[in-house]
């Protein structure tokens, strides 16, 4: 059984907890830099008896807890990074720069495993094994756990048994904790398909070679696509999120642009995906003599899968924990990504979702908006999660 007292333990935190995540959320950064987010970190870790080291690649920090007693190693993490985005929230704490929020709770992230950490620390007698706690940046489309992976995130503090990761969600309601065995969350892959014809006058198509209704095809044919190709039960979503062409009205264009996304839930259906993406583009445009090129970014999330074992195992704890009317097994992954998919391929582990949306908020923004809002109590459960999870046997 869960120590209940966590719970207690998390709540005379609070006040700091709140203050660490204020000051992180005024000051957000992106990207695999953040020096201000790293320092602050730092400084809220320090005088724990914690070994410490920074990255050298990014601004990750890596802090390591050994109990007094053996046990397995347990790997926490909380991300770092902001989106490049404005905010709209009229906080008080609101981002002091523009074009920077912390719109998906990273924030929060931080400020809760911070606070687990000291929990951990002041148990450091109750604590069986290690707890490595990762502070990563990146996660937004930068690959930060990648990187950290190859600085040997793994391999520098003895094996890790098992990981744990809580990702804050703006729409549940507050205080719910909900995941699932198996695939979590989907992959993530940028494309962008480059038409290319042979530009002329607009009064004139029959002497020029025209992109723009071939382009605008090959996004009705990907569509197509993937309603035949993919399997219902093994879902896809490509999405065209971005047409670019043209210079004038009375000029027609020598290349038009298509830029989108590819979200999977298994390896299977995501190459699926990928080899029809390149096929149907490619020959749609042969059959207007054109030419397509296909181009995939290297930044692509795998699938996030949790191990089975350990979802239960998180289930547990957090309904032993928090009580089981505020736990949930997830019916259906999600189809948003994330980079903690690398370190799943690597060890045995999950991710859980908490709850963070406001009580008096009829209709909450969802993360990823400039009007994000968070229930700050909510991190009182997360930190008491994360200790839990790093405690239970």
């Amino acid at each position: 059984m869960t120590d209940s007292t966590l719970v207690e333990e998390a709540g005379r935190l609070f006040d700091d907890t709140v203050a660490l995540r204020r000051r992180i959320h005024a000051q957000p950064e992106t990207g695999n830099e953040l020096p201000a987010t790293q320092a602050t970190i730092l400084e809220a870790l320090d005088g724990l008896g914690l070994s410490i080291e920074t990255g050298r690649k990014l601004s990750s920090v890596v802090a390591v807890l050994d109990g007094d007693e053996p046990g397995p190693t347990t790997l926490l993490r909380g991300d770092m990074d902001a989106l490049e985005m404005p905010e709209d929230t009229g906080l008080p704490f609101a981002s002091s720069i523009d074009g920077r929020m912390h719109a998906c709770g990273h924030d929060t992230h931080v400020a809760m495993l911070v606070g687990a950490a000291r929990i951990l620390s002041a148990r450091r007698a109750q604590l069986r094994g290690r707890v490595v706690f990762m502070f990563q940046p990146g996660e937004e489309g930068h690959g930060g756990a990648r990187v950290m992976l190859d600085e040997g995130l793994l391999d520098r503090h003895g094996t890790i048994d098992r990981a744990f990761a809580i990702h804050s969600i703006a729409n549940l309601p507050s205080g719910l904790v909900t995941t699932r065995g198996g695939t979590l969350m989907a992959s993530a892959d940028e494309f962008r398909i480059t038409v290319t014809g042979q530009g002329g006058h607009a009064s004139m198509p029959h002497d020029a070679v025209d992109p723009v209704p071939v382009a605008c095809e090959i996004v009705t044919a990907l569509q197509a696509m993937v309603t035949r190709r993919v399997p219902a039960f093994d879902p896809a979503v490509l999405t065209v999120t971005r047409i670019q062409t043209g210079t004038a009205f009375n000029v027609i264009p020598e290349v038009a642009r298509c830029d989108g996304t590819i979200r999977a839930v298994s390896d299977a259906s995501r190459d699926l995906v990928v080899a029809g993406l390149r096929e149907v583009a490619t020959h749609v445009a042969t059959a207007h003599r054109c030419s397509a090129e296909v181009e995939l970014a290297d930044n692509g999330y795998p699938v996030t899968v949790n191990d089975e074992e350990a979802a239960a195992r998180t289930i547990a704890t957090a309904a032993s924990l928090l009580g089981p009317d505020r736990v949930m097994q997830m019916p259906t992954p999600v189809m948003g990504a994330e980079d903690w998919s690398y370190v799943l391929r690597e060890v045995p582990g999950s991710m859980a979702f908490l709850g963070v949306a406001r009580a008096d908020d009829p209709h909450p923004a969802p993360n990823h908006s400039n009007r994000m809002m968070v229930d700050e109590q909510a991190m009182v459960t997360g930190v008491a999660l994360h200790a839990a999870m790093a405690l239970a046997p």
